[in-house]
């Protein structure tokens, strides 16, 4: 190191210089030049004046320097606004052998914030002396060797660089040697014998060898050489080559000869023979990659050659014969390591999102990659890419980085997260790969509505069921998850209806069980409409509605009624009879009707309590009342008749009628309400008969085509109404009844006494079942059957209602 005299005298080399004025956040960059091993205190430059700033202001501002590094080499006086070397700078141990040794130091100021970059060039003075790695060099000569022969010697370290590098090489005078300096990259020297040895004369002979550097002023290092003089052996062996340039491949496998060197000795004998060694001087590492075979000279691979640690090696090779003393001699061998493409890609991923929504919008960046192939040339350029089909890409950024966006729709409900196969490629051959795979998770947001498996729900529910029934559960999924996916449900009133809904049914907003809050009567409401609406518990909730349509069925919970003149159980009705009566003579006909419908409603006659001599008989459907036989001396003059009246309901209800039949003498003492029977004339002429023709036969035309009119009317269809007709029960002109499916609200049909026909009006009772024909044959009411679907069938129907 120098002294404080001779740093003065060295002086300061400072160059301002001012690059890329800015004002901002980062206002400006300056650039100073200060040499190494200045005394601390020395000034640098006046940064307050470069950075046109004002001495006073700098103490308040808090004006300073920061550095990235634990110790600091630089300050400034806040009074004068001088930058100024605050502790000792060794370039060398900042910078080593580097040609440009620089510090980047920041100006900070505040009030307002404000960062200068300070780039400070630290100049290389002369304070290295040059070194040999040994203080004392042998070297053997043959006595007989030529003047002209070279031997190469130890090279010298100096510290400092460029010109305060070592540039020469100086050998103290004498009568046997001289020095050859060469100069390249580096300097280095061989000794030149000047003289034939004589080992008689001087057997040693000892040399002082001197390096010298550049610097001012110089600076020196030595080392002795020591020069053993042989006898004998005169002829040095000499390479066929002074340097030797091969090539090898990268990964060779271990004892791959990489070429062979040959040298040759005049000699004759043991001082002809040689052996190959490599040079120990300055080539350690040789040592662990390369050997020779000392017989034949070949080199060949001993450890691991990688390109990527280096690309060339140079080795030297000596040669030396067996004589006494032995000579030798030494060469250069140039070996240019080739790349292969060995090193795959290798890819690194950072994530810049957990987790992506769903309703991510394209172009959105969840993750950054980067690739690296340490290959050299071709077998370094990448490419990358995304093998399998997702709703993703790579946008590059600059070479061999990338963003994985989102590029296109992503659901969910579909698919909940995505495997992304990466794989990047170089461009060597043959080419080598790499593959990650990035998992994508994505995250729910409420885009599902709840749904229901059928936009119509059709209940039937029987009359008089219970309160509190569960009549039907509905259930709608969505496809959401979590709170997004939880369903609760409620009424809508569709307003359709006097009765208020929340009075009828309720509805378990978690299950969906929809209970009936009251009894339902069929004859007071036969159907009512509703919506239930399935709304979700996201932000913001959606919903869905179904409409539940609720059909109430008929129980036979109405007795059958009697019609007037004839009065219910309880009070007894009279009817007079002529004694003269013939057999099948009209008596009376019970009308009754029941308000429940379908099978409830269909009513049969008959005749429960029959006294005497069982005189009459009554039609099962028709109820009219009428004779058997012609009256007798044995009959009684007064008749008791009960009246059963049945449905066909399940359990049966009935009522009665009670009429008590007076025999009477002439038919002139019978009053009826129904008809006044024309008293048969004895004398009945022919034009009686002409007018009882032609009356009945306007009658017969009048009555076909009034029956045709009704029987248009009856099936007559109406599609508004067709899906909920009802089944019908109907009385024809021939005494018969038929069952069938309606397209009517109402069936109007006759009794075949026209003098004492009924009007019997069956309402619409259920939906529609299959139709089938039931006729009860009743032609003849004395010897006559009846035909009825079986209570097994009917139940059947109704269970299918139920259904």
């Amino acid at each position: 190191m120098h002294s404080s005299s001779r740093k003065s005298s060295i002086g300061i080399y400072l160059t301002l210089i001012l690059l890329d004025w800015y004002w901002g956040a980062v206002s400006g960059q300056l650039s100073y030049s200060v040499s190494e091993e200045v005394n601390p205190g020395t000034s640098v430059g006046n940064i307050a004046k470069d950075l046109n700033l004002n001495v006073q202001d700098l103490e308040t501002r808090m004006f300073q320097i920061v550095t990235g590094s634990k110790r600091k080499y630089f300050e400034v006086n806040l009074k004068t606004g001088f930058l100024y070397v605050n502790e000792r700078i060794d370039r060398e141990e900042l910078c080593a052998k580097a040609t440009k040794c620089t510090m980047n130091v920041e100006a900070v100021i505040n009030h307002p914030l404000k960062l200068y970059r300070v780039e400070i060039n630290i100049l290389d003075v002369n304070d290295n002396n040059p070194l040999f790695t040994a203080k004392s060099q042998t070297i053997d000569i043959a006595e007989s060797v030529l003047p002209g022969a070279t031997f190469l010697v130890l090279s010298a370290y100096d510290a400092d660089v460029g010109r305060n590098g070592i540039s020469t090489y100086k050998l103290n005078p004498n009568e046997y040697f001289s020095l050859a300096v060469h100069k390249g990259e580096s300097v280095s020297a061989e000794l030149v014998l000047q003289k034939a040895l004589d080992r008689e004369k001087q057997p040693v002979i000892k040399l002082t060898l001197t390096a010298v550097d550049g610097g001012t002023p110089p600076k020196t290092g030595t080392s002795e050489i020591i020069i053993n003089v042989l006898d004998n052996n005169d002829n040095i062996p000499v390479f066929s080559k002074s340097l030797y340039k091969t090539s090898i491949t990268e990964n060779v496998p271990l004892g791959t000869t990489v070429l062979t060197v040959t040298a040759t000795d005049a000699d004759e004998g043991i001082n002809g023979e040689i052996s190959y060694s490599l040079s120990s001087k300055d080539q350690d590492h040789i040592f662990e990659i390369f050997q020779i075979d000392s017989e034949t000279g070949i080199l060949t691979v001993k450890g691991q050659i990688d390109f990527e640690k280096s690309s060339a090696y140079e080795i030297r090779v000596q040669a030396r014969d067996k004589g006494q003393p032995p000579l030798a001699t030494q060469c250069k061998v140039l070996v240019e390591v080739l790349d292969l493409n060995d090193n795959a890609p290798e890819i690194t991923v950072t994530s810049l999102l957990n987790t992506v929504k769903e309703d991510a919008k394209v172009g959105t960046a969840i993750a950054l990659v980067s690739i690296l192939d340490r290959d050299g040339g071709k077998n370094g350029e990448v490419k990358c890419d995304i093998l399998n089909n997702v709703p993703f890409k790579l946008e590059t950024n600059y070479k061999n980085y990338y963003s994985l966006v989102v590029d296109g729709p992503l659901d969910r409900e579909i698919t909940s997260y995505y495997n992304v196969t990466l794989t990047a490629t170089d461009e060597g051959t043959p080419a080598l790969s790499s593959t990650v795979v990035i998992t994508v998770h994505l995250t729910d947001v409420n885009d599902n509505a709840p749904c229901f498996s059928e936009p119509v729900i059709n209940v039937y529910l029987r009359e008089n069921s219970p309160i509190g029934a569960i009549i039907k559960t509905v259930s709608a999924v969505d496809a959401d998850s979590d709170q997004n996916g939880q369903v609760s449900y409620s009424c809508l009133d569709s307003n359709s209806y006097s009765v208020v809904l929340s009075t009828m049914v309720n509805i378990n907003s978690e299950t969906g069980d929809i209970i009936s809050l009251q009894s339902f009567n069929y004859e007071e409401l036969k159907t009512f409409q509703f919506k239930v609406q399935a709304t979700d518990s996201g932000v913001p909730p959606l919903s869905s509605n179904v409409t539940v349509n609720v059909f109430i069925l008929d129980e036979n919970d109405n007795s059958p009624g009697i019609l007037a003149p004839y009065s219910d159980h309880g009070s007894v009705n009279s009817e007079n009879i002529p004694y003269s009566a013939e057999a099948g003579y009209f008596l009376a006909k019970i009308r009754a009707v029941d308000a429940d419908s379908g099978y409830n409603a269909l009513l049969s006659y008959h005749i429960s309590e029959p006294k005497g001599n069982n005189l009459f008989r009554i039609g099962t459907s028709t109820g009219e009342i009428r004779t058997k036989r012609r009256m007798s001396d044995n009959d009684l003059k007064t008749h008791p008749v009960v009246v059963l009246v049945s449905d066909n309901g399940e359990p049966s209800l009935s009522a009665t009628v009670s009429i008590d039949v007076v025999v009477v003498e002439s038919t002139g003492d019978i009053q009826t309400q129904f008809r006044h029977v024309p008293i048969k004339e004895e004398n009945f002429s022919d034009l009686n008969l002409y007018l009882l023709i032609s009356i009945v036969s306007v009658s017969v035309i009048f009555l076909l085509s009034f029956i045709s009119l009704i029987a248009v009317k009856c099936h007559r269809t109406d599609s508004s109404f067709s899906r909920y007709s009802a089944p019908m029960i109907t009385t024809h002109p021939d005494g018969s009844w038929s069952y069938s499916k309606s397209t009517q609200q109402y069936d109007v049909c006759f009794s075949s006494d026209t003098l004492k026909s009924d009007v019997v009006v069956f309402p619409a009772s259920f939906p529609p079942v299959d139709a089938e024909l039931i006729s009860i044959n009743e032609g003849d009411t004395f010897n006559r059957t009846q035909t009825l679907p079986t209570k097994e069938k009917f139940d059947t129907i109704l269970r299918s209602f139920d259904e």
